[in-house]
């Protein structure tokens, strides 16, 4: 089942106080009390939660079984009474459970779906095949130790009536330019393990944004060299570099993203506060926005979500 392009874009409803949250965890187990200080802070935006049983099993590194996993967010998905979904924790796990996700229902009983991390595997996977806008950002984990600029760029994203604008914090640009396009991105670990898969991504006339965690410079080389030479980047519209957190210098990663593509045109910049980072904002996967560098900005021309 290949990863479907030009899907018609599919708008989840705006999350309002009041509205309920489903928690699900399709990746790894999590950490009982930042999962719960996590739930109070959602609590406390004045949002109801439903935490299905399933989503504190434990099979060895994993939140449960492929099976079980896929499960919990076939049915959030389905519940009418569920307003939107977060995920609990990354780690590992996601890309095990694409193949066994109900699409069909996901299409016709859209949502708010959020996380990062591992995460990125669903949230392109869904949008990929459905045409679903999703959110890049906190889990229930992570959000349990949100500063408030982290919190406000989650509840604007999600809740927000008017367009999005990202200003980077540190900004870096390697390429000046300006890029228009659907934003797709995540993890650059978990978005390269699905090359050669059903579900290998494709980032044609798109605006690209990577992040990463914990690895060495030259596996982030290897990584993008083995994307590029998949075709993964062919046509690309503009490239964003967040956060690469425990990743060493940042300096040698620029020069292999500017050795890797010296020979395209696209505008490529760093300084986006999207990842692993102490800030995380949240960004729609799948809206169409502009880069530019010399206002070092990522603007979207319409609201992520519908009223």
């Amino acid at each position: 089942m290949m990863a479907s392009k030009n899907r018609p874009i599919i708008f989840p409803t705006r999350l309002k106080p009041g509205n309920t949250i489903g928690i699900t965890a399709p990746a790894s187990h999590f950490n009982k009390d930042l999962f719960n200080q996590g739930l109070s802070v959602l609590k406390d935006m004045g949002f109801k939660l439903v935490v299905p049983d399933g989503v504190f099993n434990k099979r060895s590194y994993l939140a449960g079984s492929d099976e079980q996993r896929a499960e919990v967010v076939n049915q959030l998905f389905a519940d009418d009474a569920i307003d939107a979904i977060v995920c609990a924790r990354g780690g590992f796990g996601s890309m095990k459970i694409l193949s066994l996700l109900d699409y069909d229902i996901i299409r016709c009983h859209p949502k708010i779906c959020v996380g990062f991390s591992d995460i990125s595997a669903l949230l392109y996977a869904l949008h990929a095949e459905t045409g679903l806008v999703t959110f890049h950002g906190p889990t229930v984990t992570t959000l349990a130790r949100a500063n408030p600029f982290n919190i406000d760029a989650f509840t604007g994203a999600l809740s927000a009536e008017d367009p999005l604008k990202l200003q980077a914090i540190e900004p870096v640009v390697i390429r000046p330019g300006r890029a228009e396009g659907p934003i797709m991105g995540g993890n650059l670990t978990t978005l390269c393990h699905l090359t050669g898969t059903a579900y290998a991504p494709s980032f044609g006339s798109t605006i690209l944004f990577i992040e990463d965690r914990g690895e060495a410079t030259y596996r982030i080389d290897r990584m993008l060299t083995q994307m590029k030479m998949a075709g993964c980047f062919n046509g690309l519209a503009g490239l964003i570099l967040g956060s690469f957190t425990d990743c060493g210098d940042f300096e040698p990663i620029v020069q292999v993203v500017t050795d890797l593509f010296k020979e395209d045109t696209f505008p490529i910049m760093a300084g986006f506060p999207i990842g692993h980072g102490a800030d995380n904002v949240t960004v729609p996967i799948g809206l169409p926005a502009a880069l530019d560098t010399a206002q070092q900005t990522l603007s979207f021309d319409q609201p992520a979500t519908l009223p």
